[in-house]
C-alpha cells in the first residue's frame, strides 16, 4: 500500500517537474553559460569564456539605465498602491453580492492581450488622441499637449497594465481583516484616521508588501511598454536586454544582463521572505 503511495506522489510530481526542468531550469542554464561567452565579428556568440559581460554591465550608462529603470518601477508600485488601496478596501468591505461583480472588473483588463491595451493608451495620449481632440474642442487648451513619449507616460502605461497585481493581494489581506479590532478602536474613542494608520494599515500590510513586489519586480523587465509608449527617450533595463539579443545580437550582454537582473530580484524575494520570517517570529513570541 505504501509503495502504491510513493507512484502517486512520483506521478503527481512527474510533470511539474518535467515542465519546470525543459522550459525553466534548461533556459536558465543556456542563459548562464552564454552570459560567459562572447560575441563574435558577426553577431555570433563565441569562446574563450569571460566575466567581461558582467565587468561591462557596470559601466555608469547601464548603472544609469538600471536606475532609471529602479525609478520607475518604483513611481509604479507608489501610483497601483494609492488607487489599488482604497480600491481593495471598498470591495472587501462591499456586500457579499456585488464582491465577485468588482473582483470580475478587476480581472476583466486580462481578458485582453496587454498589447492592444497599451495601443489603446496610444490612442489616448497621442498628439492627435481622444484626450487633446477632446480638450481642443473644449477650448482648455490652445495647442496639443505632449503626452506620450516619455517617462510619465510609459509610468502611466506600466501603472494600468500592473494595477490588478496590486488589488489582488491588497484584497486579501483586507477581506481578512478582524472587524473587531475596529469596533473596539471605535468604541475606546479612535478617530477614523487613527485607526487606520494604527490598526488596518499595520495588519494589512502583507498585502502591501506582496503587492508592491508583484508590481515593482515586473514593471523592471516588461520591455513593450516603454517601446511604445516612451519611444527613445525611455530606455530602461528591459530595453537594453531585448536590444541586445534582437537589435545588437550581442547575445553575451544581454544574457550577463538578464542574470543580473534576475539575481537583483531574487535578493528582493528574499529580503522579503526574511522580513516576514522576524515578522512572523516576533508576533510568536
Amino acid at each position: 500500500m505504501k509503495r502504491h503511495k510513493d507512484y502517486g506522489v512520483v506521478w503527481t510530481i512527474s510533470p511539474v517537474a518535467i515542465w519546470m526542468t525543459v522550459l525553466f531550469a534548461i533556459p536558465l542554464l543556456l542563459i548562464l553559460v552564454v552570459s560567459f561567452m562572447s560575441r563574435s565579428s558577426f553577431g555570433g556568440i563565441q569562446t574563450p569564456f569571460t566575466a567581461d559581460n558582467y565587468v561591462r554591465f557596470f559601466d555608469p550608462l547601464y548603472l544609469k539605465i538600471l536606475w532609471v529603470s529602479c525609478v520607475s518601477a518604483f513611481f509604479t508600485t507608489v501610483c497601483c498602491l494609492v488607487l489599488g488601496y482604497p480600491f481593495a478596501y471598498i470591495v472587501a468591505r462591499a456586500p457579499e453580492r456585488w464582491r465577485n461583480l468588482l473582483l470580475m472588473l478587476v480581472i476583466v483588463p486580462f481578458w485582453t492581450n496587454s498589447l492592444i491595451r497599451t495601443y489603446a493608451w496610444i490612442v489616448l495620449l497621442r498628439t492627435e488622441g481622444v484626450i487633446n481632440t477632446f480638450l481642443l474642442k473644449l477650448g482648455l487648451i490652445d495647442a496639443p499637449i505632449s503626452m506620450l513619449y516619455n517617462e510619465t507616460s510609459v509610468v502611466i502605461g506600466l501603472v494600468y497594465t500592473m494595477l490588478p497585481f496590486m488589488i489582488l493581494p491588497l484584497y486579501a489581506s483586507i477581506e481578512k481583516l478582524d472587524k473587531g479590532y475596529l469596533e473596539a478602536a471605535a468604541d475606546l474613542g479612535a478617530k477614523p484616521a487613527t485607526t487606520f494608520l494604527k490598526i488596518t494599515l499595520p495588519l494589512t500590510m502583507p498585502g502591501i508588501v506582496a503587492g508592491a513586489i508583484l508590481v515593482f519586480i515586473p514593471s523592471l523587465g516588461l520591455f513593450f511598454i516603454p517601446d511604445l509608449m516612451g519611444g527613445s527617450k525611455a530606455v530602461l533595463i528591459g530595453n537594453l536586454i531585448k536590444n541586445q539579443f534582437l537589435t545588437a545580437r550581442d547575445w553575451p550582454f544581454g544574457a550577463a544582463s538578464s542574470i543580473i537582473l534576475m539575481v537583483l530580484t531574487l535578493l528582493m524575494i528574499l529580503v522579503y521572505m526574511r522580513l516576514s520570517n522576524d515578522k512572523s517570529g516576533k508576533e510568536l513570541r
